[in-house]
């Protein structure tokens, strides 16, 4: 079953660069970028209740630290305030994980083919790339996708000032995770890093979209009108 999702992704690419072929730019790189946005029209109803899930966590986080202090000395108390604030405005802390690992078997079925893929050689080069199917020689793919892993993870960061511990965390691995990401794709085929690069800046403009769409009404936090 696997192997046919692994299949099935290298089939579409396939068919993809046909259509480059036929409207006369045969290039695999615009494929690629077809595919990018062919993964994410399908998993958008995921990809948006997952980043909605995180805005409205974001929302309310003035309310929660405000219990938090209210109720400092007593944690039972402030446990119960917090659970009615996520039932008034129907937030599930656990909302936005669901999605998430629904949609990671699909995007490793395309970074494995897009890995096994096999290339023809028109259409296979990029720029200053002679083929696709080749690490960058110049390691420009892999820089470019270190700087687009930390601009997403930047713009999907959660407001964790009232929780020094997780701010800690989160901040170490908007460096680390970019950095690691960055390092392993000076071996990955150029395909692939493009594919990281332009699923990477879809998903920063996704979420720029979602930040700026009010998901909770004025005054409606914590269930208290203004």
């Amino acid at each position: 079953m696997w192997q046919s999702l692994v299949n099935g992704v290298a089939a579409l690419l396939r068919i993809l660069y046909e259509i480059t072929v036929n409207i006369g730019i045969p290039s695999y790189a615009l494929a690629i970028f077809l595919l990018t946005l062919l993964i994410r029209v399908v998993l958008y109803p995921l990809n948006n209740k997952q980043l909605t899930s995180t805005k409205k966590m974001q929302e309310i986080q003035p309310k929660l630290k405000e219990i938090q202090k209210k109720y400092k000395n007593n944690p039972e108390k402030a446990n119960q305030e917090v659970i009615k604030v996520y039932k008034e405005n129907k937030v599930n802390p656990m909302a936005g994980c669901l999605p998430l690992l629904i949609q990671m078997p699909i995007i490793i079925a395309l970074f494995q083919a897009l890995r096994q893929f096999e290339y023809t050689d028109l259409g296979a080069t990029f720029f200053w790339i002679p083929h696709l199917k080749n690490p960058d020689p110049l390691m420009i793919l892999p820089v470019v996708v270190g700087i687009a892993t930390y601009f997403q993870s930047k713009v999907s960061m959660a407001n964790t000032e009232n929780n020094p511990q997780a701010a800690a965390t989160q901040k170490t691995m908007l460096y680390v995770m970019p950095l690691m990401i960055g390092w392993m794709s000076t071996k990955f085929p150029a395909g692939l890093c493009l594919y990281w690069i332009f699923y990477s800046l879809t998903g920063i403009i996704q979420q720029i979209f979602v930040n700026r769409r009010p998901t909770l009404r004025k005054g409606e936090v914590g269930g208290v009108n203004e």
